[in-house]
């Protein structure tokens, strides 16, 4: 039996019929959909689009096919939506479900993950024919791709429609927390629901990992003792990777051997042959490309890492940041990582530096290696800064949601944004 939520009064009170569309499985939200199914007064269910992610799929920015490793649908109330199409991939035509309107009708409340595609819209629209309200996130921001004053214009449009279909939005950081202003205006309710990782389970598995570092020291040919640098995400040219290879080779350079740190590339996609050309050029010996890893493999990369670095732009968030801190490891991001400004700031747990800049991306690498106190400093910082950004804050943030467009939910503390 679901836990009863009580009123003041301690009169029992149903829980609150909460909805969930996505457009599938996804493995970094499964551990959040769990909690939130045990929280008392929520009532939820997540309705999918499609199942191709509980399958092997290509993905086009691995460039390998992916079967995730850890249990997308337990612990939680889910169902598959008929599909009118669906290609196996997430677009703004794939997949198109249908079958909401009947659905919905003995929900509380809707929660849309996304605006832009036919089934997010399908989803709002028929939660407003059946009046009930709508909730919607995305990790979007107004650092991004420019865009004609054509489609700003339809954009802005779009938004003034928006607004008068949706009741408010769970926003994941400050940036997002920006772009809702713009277009939404000022006066729209935001509620902070953090872009977060299970940080329970990532610093268990960190700890874990210790009793396998030297198996995998041995794996991947590294000598015990020299400090590893760590890239682990698609590679795909905005994630630059380019970038970091340019800036290892200069911090390398002219340093003896034994001396040098390793650079260990998790990964795979467009971009490794050309990273593999690039290593061979510069003559590089203390490379290491590791390939695709699934998601329980991250940890024993983290915990053998010294330091962390994303090089990315047009990152809309980057949950690897999340993850890496919970190794209490130092990270180096740039400033067009939209989870810089809410977990990263510079010289504390780590280095941020222009997008594209080699030289200020070693010069970070510098700072941060400079000795292994400095490392180890940093590193505590940002488990002491990821334990504050946590599934338990969203849920703070969603019970708050929820209490404001139902006018029914109780909350416990204030997350407005």
């Amino acid at each position: 039996m679901h836990p009863t939520a009580s009123n003041g009064d301690l009169t029992p009170v149903r829980p609150i019929r909460l909805a969930y569309l996505v457009s599938h499985p996804i493995q970094y939200q499964s551990p959040l959909l769990r909690r939130i199914a045990q929280e008392p007064g929520i009532d939820l269910t997540v309705f999918f689009g499609s199942d191709f992610s509980t399958r092997g799929y290509m993905d086009e920015g691995f460039g390998v096919e992916v079967k995730w490793d850890i249990p997308l649908l337990n612990g939680y109330k889910s169902e598959f939506l008929p599909a009118l199409r669906d290609n196996g991939t997430e677009g703004v035509f794939s997949p198109i479900s249908h079958g909401l309107l009947t659905r919905l009708r003995n929900f509380d409340a809707l929660w849309v993950h996304g605006y832009a595609t036919v089934n997010q819209m399908h989803g709002i629209l028929a939660a407003n024919i059946l009046d009930i309200p709508v909730l919607v996130r995305s990790d979007s921001q107004l650092k991004d791709r420019p865009r004609s004053g054509l489609k700003l214009a339809i954009k802005n449009v779009f938004f003034v429609l928006l607004r008068n279909l949706v009741d408010g939005v769970l926003v994941s950081g400050t940036l997002n927390a920006d772009y809702w202003r713009h277009y939404m205006g000022k006066d729209f309710p935001l509620f902070m629901l953090p872009y977060a990782v299970d940080n329970d389970w990532f610093q268990q598995q960190c700890r874990l990992a210790a009793t396998t570092r030297p198996q995998l020291e041995a794996g991947l040919d590294l000598t015990p003792g020299r400090p590893v640098i760590l890239f682990a995400s698609k590679l795909q040219t905005r994630k630059l990777c380019s970038d970091l290879v340019s800036a290892y080779a200069a911090l390398v350079e002219g340093a003896a051997e034994a001396t040098q740190p390793y650079l260990v590339i998790a990964g795979d996609g467009e971009e490794r042959s050309n990273l593999e050309a690039q290593v061979a050029a510069l003559g590089l010996t203390g490379v290491r490309f590791a390939g695709f890893r699934n998601q329980t493999e991250i940890p024993r990369f983290l915990a053998l890492a010294t330091v962390f670095v994303l090089p990315a732009r047009h990152e809309p968030w980057g949950l690897i940041v999340n993850e890496a801190m919970n190794a209490a490891i130092p990270i180096i991001v740039t400033d067009d990582i939209g989870a810089q400004p809410d977990l990263v700031t510079d010289g504390v747990e780590g280095c941020v530096y222009p997008v594209g800049d080699i030289a200020a991306l070693t010069n970070a690498l510098r700072r941060v290696l400079a000795t292994p106190e400095t490392a180890a400093r940093m590193g505590q910082r940002a488990l002491e800064r990821i334990n504050q950004w946590s599934f338990e804050a969203d849920v703070a943030g969603l019970r708050e949601a929820l209490a404001h467009v139902t006018r029914r939910l109780p909350v416990t503390r204030h997350h407005r944004v």
